[in-house]
């Protein structure tokens, strides 16, 4: 939303699938809920499975195919402040011939989440850490939440990996999607809903 606030025109989302192609790498969601948020958001989605050993060279080659198959010039990406995953998203746009926009850079990390909320955005947790623990696996993101979570030590924008969503609804959708968690499972350090 903030891209397009800056005048970028979204044309295809790209995510990282697991090596079976099943569900997303870092989030865990079926690709059937990513499908449908592309339906409901009028673009096309590009699926990819990597390894995390792989996963450089698979993004950067996604890049490249979708700068040629959708004449994409810029890559959107959402960190807030961490400057390590900055460098790595600019280095592999770089290397594949396109510029990487943050619209989100430096911003509060509070304020964007109040921010969200406001403009109707319904976040669901869909995995995060044990300090947090599996209670929150599919809790909707809210003022009192975010309160809650902020009064654990946890980041208002989960930013240090503490927590991943899952957007059910927002002004860029034509309706809402649905998804249903039907287990909470443990996989290393991180819980993570198994959606329908």
């Amino acid at each position: 939303m903030q891209a397009i606030n800056l005048g970028y025109n979204p044309r295809v989302l790209l995510n990282v699938l697991n090596e079976e192609g099943i569900i997303s790498r870092s989030h865990g969601i079926p690709y059937s809920i990513l499908q449908e948020q592309a339906n409901v958001a009028g673009l096309h989605l590009h699926c990819i499975s990597s390894s995390w050993e792989d996963y450089e060279m698979h993004f950067t080659n996604a890049l490249q195919e979708l700068k040629d198959g959708f004449k994409i010039t810029h890559a959107v990406f959402g960190d807030i402040d961490l400057q390590a995953h900055r460098d790595w998203e600019e280095k592999v746009c770089a290397n594949a011939g396109v510029t990487a926009v943050l619209p989100l850079w430096k911003q509060d990390r509070k304020s964007l989440v109040m921010q969200m909320l406001e403009a109707g955005l319904e976040p669901m947790i869909v995995s995060c850490n044990e300090t947090m623990g599996e209670r929150f696996i599919g809790q909707l993101i809210t003022p009192a939440l975010v309160d809650e979570l902020e009064a654990m030590g946890i980041d208002a924008c989960g930013e240090n990996g503490e927590y991943h969503t899952l957007v059910l609804d927002c002004p860029l959708f034509s309706s809402a999607i649905s998804a249903t968690v039907t287990e909470k499972l443990k996989h290393e350090d991180y819980w993570f809903a198994k959606l329908l």
